[in-house]
């Protein structure tokens, strides 16, 4: 990695005078008490040296003002005192107990100069390996250091006195049909987006259709991930659900062709007050009307409340994976927990480093000449208009890094990881799609982690033989590994880790490690060759203390899924 660079001995000998370390050193040289110590003893000596003048007239007068600069134990190794006298004697003792400590002073002084001069600033780069300081384990490496100060409650469920308001259905609004793009956590809050939406128009849902992504490339209907009957029946007083589009409806090719029963042009994070003014009329002309896109076209902070808690009750009861994926899942975090024969924690690792999300980035990252001519080809021909011709890409990606909006690297996050206290025996599940830059880009992290492994190494390949039908079910293991894990660590924004931060902060999981890496400082502090490891694991610790996964207030547009605070969640007391 560009920004992990080491120094070398001559390098580190030539700014030594510069460094902080440095400059430290010499403080506390010119503090020392042996400095001031030697100065006293000049001072006291003169009176001493005046009194030795004038009781010896064996010395010459002109010698006086040199004498006077001599301490008393020198003045009897150069007979200019008797050493047989109780004086002399006292100052042998002085003068040899001083030798001693300035031989100690200098062999530890020596010894620290020589660490600092050979040491890398932070970590030393051996080929395609990393390797940085071992770091002592802090107790509370597995808990969220401020889980004491908050006391919160998930409180999204229906109240047991709340009455079912959902019309007869011979009054609805209408039906509407969705489709629900992209992969599994986008299309998670789609349908989540779908239910609130028929609950603002009275209107009825017909059960959501998962859309083949052209990225995911995944036909899984809803039925294959989720659990229907639990998903309409625990939602009846809410919303009317039906699984199908109504027989009596014959035109149901037009619902995914015609024009004339789809509502397009909705805006991004639209109000609920849009729904009911440009949507509803619509449906009721028509009956029946599909919404497309539908990808995050309702607010947060433009909809009542009410409405906010309806989609969390739909995000953490409604939506339940099928009961074999959901055993699969306790199988392989059991199996994280016994790796080592004894029970132990886990972490898990949500990796973002796959080739469409580097491109899609437009950030620059340490590779050869061939490496970046690929990307920028790829980059070209997949976001042409973002491209143009490439020539302002380089600052706006320096830009991006600096403003913590980059990916981080494999390498980088190991270096935060062992920075923040884990040591090389850390169990890490990671989730991730397939790393660009493969194995080369990988081994920094596998080199400090060793115990890094997928669910593929957890389980054999006769038990993931039937996930493999569906992308989405692998999907899912991986969210159900992480949401169970000990300590959870996100590399970069996207559905899965606001997802995963959520529910931890809404199921009590909060009082567990949730680590949102600050990239903008890791930038800065990866990017400073003259910063020490004491000075950058400090800064990394302290940094992210406050950024372990507490339920935090909201404010305006903030995002549902990743804290639930405000519309669903109540104070214990």
């Amino acid at each position: 990695m560009a920004e992990l660079r080491h120094s070398t001995a001559a390098a580190a000998a030539a700014r030594s005078s510069n460094s902080p370390a440095k400059r430290d050193s010499d403080a506390s040289s010119a503090s020392s008490p042996f400095a001031s110590t030697s100065a006293r003893g000049r001072d006291d000596d003169d009176d001493d040296g005046k009194d030795a003048h004038r009781s010896s007239p064996l010395l010459p007068h002109h010698h006086h003002h040199k004498r006077l600069r001599l301490l008393s134990p020198l003045r009897s190794l150069l007979t200019l005192e008797d050493p047989r006298s109780p004086s002399a004697s006292s100052s042998y003792r002085i003068l040899l107990a001083l030798l001693a400590f300035l031989l100690l002073a200098a062999i530890f002084s020596a010894t620290s100069v020589w660490s600092r001069l050979n040491a890398p600033y932070l970590c030393q780069k051996d080929g395609i390996t990393l390797h940085c300081p071992e770091t002592k384990e802090p107790p509370s490496l597995w808990e969220n250091p401020r889980a004491a100060t908050t006391s919160w409650k998930p409180c999204a469920e229906r109240r047991s006195n709340e009455p079912s308001d959902v019309p007869p259905e011979n009054e609805t609004s209408g039906y509407i049909f969705i489709h629900a793009e992209g992969g599994l956590n986008q299309q998670r809050i789609a349908i989540c987006n779908a239910v609130a939406i028929a609950k603002i128009m009275k209107a009825t849902l017909i059960l959501p259709v998962l859309k083949q992504d052209q990225i995911w490339k995944d036909q899984t209907k809803f039925e294959d991930i989720f659990d229907v009957d639990h998903f309409i029946n625990y939602l009846k007083d809410d919303v009317r659900i039906v699984r199908d589009i109504p027989d009596w409806f014959t035109e149901k090719d037009e619902l995914f062709t015609s024009i004339k029963r789809t509502v397009k042009n909705i805006p991004k994070y639209a109000s609920a007050q849009f729904y009911i003014d440009n949507v509803l009329p619509r449906i009721k002309e028509k009956k029946i009307m599909s919404i497309k896109p539908f990808v995050d076209r309702l607010g947060y902070d433009n909809v009542p409340m009410e409405i906010n808690r309806l989609r969390c009750r739909v995000n953490y009861h409604a939506l339940k994976f099928l009961p074999d994926i959901e055993e699969m899942a306790d199988k392989l975090a059991a199996r994280m927990r016994n790796r080592t024969g004894s029970i132990n924690p886990y972490m898990a690792l949500h990796l973002r480093f796959e080739k469409g999300m580097v491109g899609l980035s437009f950030c620059d990252f340490a590779g050869t000449r061939e490496e970046k001519e690929m990307m920028a080809a790829y980059r070209q021909k997949e976001w042409p208009r973002r491209y143009k011709n490439g020539s302002h890409l380089w600052p706006l990606a320096l830009q991006k890094r600096k403003e913590g909006r980059c990916p981080l690297e494999p390498g980088e996050i190991a270096v935060i990881l062992r920075a923040l206290g884990y040591t090389r025996r850390t169990q890490i599940y990671v989730a991730s799609g397939q790393v660009y830059g493969g194995k080369n880009r990988m081994a920094p992290l596998i080199n400090m982690f060793p115990n890094l492994v997928a669910k593929e190494e957890l389980a054999s390949a006769a038990e993931m033989e039937p996930f493999r039908k569906h992308v989405t079910s692998l999907a899912a293991l991986d969210f159900l590994v992480c949401l169970k894990s000990d300590v959870f660590v996100m590399t970069h924004g996207g559905n899965f880790a606001k997802l995963i931060m959520g529910a931890r902060r809404y199921s009590g999981r909060h009082r567990l490690k949730s680590i949102k890496p600050d990239k903008g400082l890791m930038s800065k502090s990866l990017g400073d060759p003259h910063m020490g490891w004491a000075s950058f694991s400090d800064d990394v610790v302290i940094t992210h203390h406050t950024r372990a996964g507490l339920p935090e207030p909201t404010f305006p547009n903030y995002d549902l899924w990743e804290n639930p605070l405000t519309p669903c969640m109540c104070p214990t007391a």
